[in-house]
């Protein structure tokens, strides 16, 4: 009974994060036909557009990631976060103040330098399994 139950409820979470995982990608696939529209209404396509798009597209890489290894793989959305800052940064240029700027460019350093050390811990960690 108790193994029934268990098995139950991993199929109803896997089913709820597969419909989660497609509503995601049609939501994103929806957005990227909005900008797209956009971008022909006004017929310029400027670098925030090209960088929405970029974020648009990771969104896109990181369901079909996670549908081909089953994992949610960490780095992809700290390249989202930092093309997001980054297009913030472009976006509002004029409107922010120094400290801001700082503060956005730290946090674009941080996030690298994360993606840095996930990297080489992970290349740590398998030559540790595998030697």
């Amino acid at each position: 009974m108790q193994h029934s139950v268990k098995k139950l409820v991993c199929y109803g979470l896997t089913l709820a994060q597969d419909i989660g995982l497609i509503l995601v990608a049609l939501a994103t696939m929806v957005a990227i036909g909005i900008e797209v529209n956009i971008m022909i209404e006004n017929s310029t396509v400027t670098l925030t557009d090209l960088l929405l798009m970029f974020i648009y597209l990771e969104v896109l890489t990181m369901v079909a990631v996670y549908y081909e290894s089953g994992e949610l793989p960490i780095k992809i959305p700290l390249y989202i976060a930092i093309v997001a800052l980054a297009r913030y940064l472009i976006l509002d240029m004029k409107n922010i103040d120094t400290w801001r700027i700082v503060g956005i460019a730290s946090s674009i350093l941080l996030i690298g330098a994360a993606i840095i050390v996930i990297y080489y811990c992970k290349k740590v960690l398998q030559e540790k399994v595998e030697g």
